[in-house]
């Protein structure tokens, strides 16, 4: 386990997009391997939220334009001296393949999901504080207390067309927080401000401190300025407040492409 806190910022709507839908993702794999009822009921409301983002973006072109770019990053890399070509080949062939099963994958994604009338019915409901009741959705409360293995079943039925999307999100993500330039840096007052390179194509910023230190790092900002304020918790129910201390802490500036 390491012995530092993270605190990613994205910098752009496309990897904010991405990094909620990775959160999602494991979520759900985290509750559809539970066997509890409460497990199979938390797995479909985070289900049902990464539905909503699908509906309101188009993350199959997003995905495939950040794939492209980031292909042909990679494909100009191999002219550079100390590559390792063998991991290079990898990558480019890991690249290629999510986006030829994306550019084959038809129709809106998660609408399949909708054909099945009780998940229609679990999403109508949903909005209802409490509405999935038994006495609301006994056909729910009935699927509820099935067999494991109907359950799981299920579950996977449901979520195997998210699939290609988050293997895509998966290894853009990766290649955008491997793709860092660190560099130690100390918070005067806990107050750091950065200003960004314009000519670089900087997604992500990360902010990584010792966690015996007590504080966590609140930033905001753009794709060309950043705030970070270093906070103090709170402990008697009082709004936190900036460290008067200074903060050292590690910053990564992420781009790839």
């Amino acid at each position: 386990m390491t012995n530092k806190i993270t605190y990613e910022f994205p910098l752009n709507e496309r990897i904010r997009v991405f990094i909620r839908l990775e959160q999602l993702f494991k979520q759900f794999n985290h509750f559809a391997t539970g066997v509890s009822v409460w497990d199979k009921r938390a797995a479909l409301n985070v289900l049902l939220d990464i539905m909503s983002i699908f509906s309101r973006n188009d993350l199959k072109s997003e995905l495939l334009k950040e794939l492209d770019r980031q292909g042909k990053a990679l494909s100009r890399l191999s002219h550079s001296q100390g590559v390792d070509i063998e991991k290079l080949d990898q990558l480019l062939k890991s690249v290629s393949q999510i986006s030829k099963n994306l550019y084959a994958s038809s129709g809106k994604i998660g609408v399949h999901v909708m054909e099945s009338d009780l998940f229609q019915s679990i999403a109508q409901r949903s909005s209802i504080p409490g509405g999935t009741c038994s006495f609301d959705l006994p056909e729910f409360h009935y699927w509820l207390e099935q067999d494991e293995s109907i359950r799981l079943k299920d579950l996977q039925q449901w979520s195997i067309p998210f699939n290609d999307i988050r293997n895509a999100i998966d290894l853009t993500l990766n290649l955008i927080r491997n793709s860092s330039h660190d560099r130690q840096e100390s918070a005067t007052a806990g107050f750091f401000q950065i200003s960004l390179d314009r000519s670089q194509p900087y997604q992500l910023l990360k902010v990584s401190l010792d966690k015996q230190l007590c504080y966590f790092a609140e930033i905001s900002g753009g794709k060309h300025r950043c705030t970070i304020r270093f906070m103090e918790p709170s402990h008697d129910e009082k709004r936190p407040v900036q460290s008067r201390d200074d903060v050292p802490f590690t910053l990564s500036c992420c781009q790839f492409g």
